[in-house]
């Protein structure tokens, strides 16, 4: 049998090869850095996730080789596949950044701004959206939906008004636990997860379903209100349980355990599923084996001041225009002030113009 012949894409002026059925946005995510689309509502571990949010969508100029015709609108890159030779825009495209703030706009319509009270904020993906690609205000000026508060067991708080509908909690239920109590109910502007029979989520793994939610819908409530996400240190740490892998991330303060969640990847996806046991129960340090403190790959509130050497997000904006960028003015050259080679801290009392002027004038 032949092997099969990689495909070539290009990403932003960024060339790569990659395995057939590929979607554009897991493509995207082998360069890494800006050039990836955010996504809300696609996770690669859950079948039938992405398509919802509308927040990856890029521009696709060229279909293929065979057919290099550019795709008429703006399409869903986790929905996408590639073709060989497809050429696809998403930092470079006006279109898609205009759109991507339309949609951010619409996704913040409703939502609350709870985010002073909010257990989500500091590793909230809405939050994280927002300010990358969102806009400086609002033009809407109509009451925001609200919705009845509902008690769905002691274990999961859900805020329903904070929910922007990616139904990543829904396939996280269905196709994890042994059955699934919650769900979309109603249509349009009336749509919200609910268990309609007022049931509790109990199921041995349907914690999860908080580590999937990209906002605070569902919070966790043995950690609610007790500590800001940045003042705990995350670090990694495992036990033996019988029911899952027992590889956790535990959210530390001194020697006091606050919460207990999985490991995530540089995405934002749970590495390993975990037990309800290990959750919510298993608050004492004495009860797990420190690995050490969590690596954090990408920008992040969480990790500031708590480690040395960060990975950095790669600056790939010299191949994305395709050179290096020129620097059109050196303040240094063009200013009598602010020289580089006078030290301020060796200037006596307060700096003033005649300290930055030649000495032959």
């Amino acid at each position: 049998m032949s092997e099969v012949q990689n495909f070539k894409v290009t990403i932003d002026n960024i060339t790569l090869e990659v395995p057939p059925g590929t979607t554009i946005l897991n493509a995207a995510r082998m360069i890494g850095g800006e050039v990836t689309p955010p996504a809300m509502c696609y996770y690669s571990k859950l079948q039938g996730s992405g398509g919802k949010c509308r927040t990856c969508l890029v521009e696709v100029s060229k279909g293929s080789e065979k057919d290099p015709r550019p795709m008429p609108k703006l399409v869903a890159s986790c929905r996408t596949t590639v073709m060989d030779g497809m050429e696809v825009k998403n930092i470079t495209s006006e279109k898609v950044l205009d759109a991507r703030k339309g949609v951010v706009e619409m996704l913040l319509i409703n939502h609350p701004l709870d985010c002073p009270v909010c257990d989500q904020a500091g590793e909230c993906h809405l939050q994280d959206l927002s300010y990358e690609h969102g806009g400086s205000g609002t033009r809407y000026e109509f009451d925001r939906r609200t919705f009845e508060k509902e008690d769905i067991g002691e274990y999961i708080s859900l805020h329903m008004t904070r929910c922007i509908l990616c139904y990543r909690c829904v396939y996280t239920a269905e196709q994890l636990t042994e059955r699934r109590e919650h769900g979309v109910l109603e249509r349009g502007d009336h749509a919200e997860i609910s268990t309609l029979l007022g049931k509790s989520l109990d199921n041995e793994f349907i914690g999860n379903v908080i580590d999937v939610c990209p906002v605070g819908a569902l919070t966790d409530k043995t950690f609610r209100f007790k500590n800001r996400v940045w003042f705990t240190k995350p670090v990694d740490a495992h036990c033996n349980c019988t029911k899952c892998s027992g590889k956790v991330r535990l959210w530390m303060r001194g020697d006091e355990v606050f919460r207990v969640t999985a490991r995530k990847d540089k995405w934002g996806e749970v590495e390993e599923w975990i037990c309800n046991d290990c959750r919510f129960h298993k608050k004492d340090v004495k009860d797990w084996t420190i690995e050490g403190p969590s690596k954090i790959d990408r920008h992040s509130v969480i990790g500031q001041g708590h480690y040395v050497g960060l990975k950095k997000t790669p600056i790939l904006i010299d191949k994305v225009i395709g050179k290096n960028p020129k620097m059109l003015m050196d303040i240094h050259d063009v200013s009598d002030v602010n020289k580089p080679e006078i030290h301020l801290s060796q200037i006596q009392g307060p700096a003033h113009s005649d300290d930055f002027q030649k000495k032959d004038k």
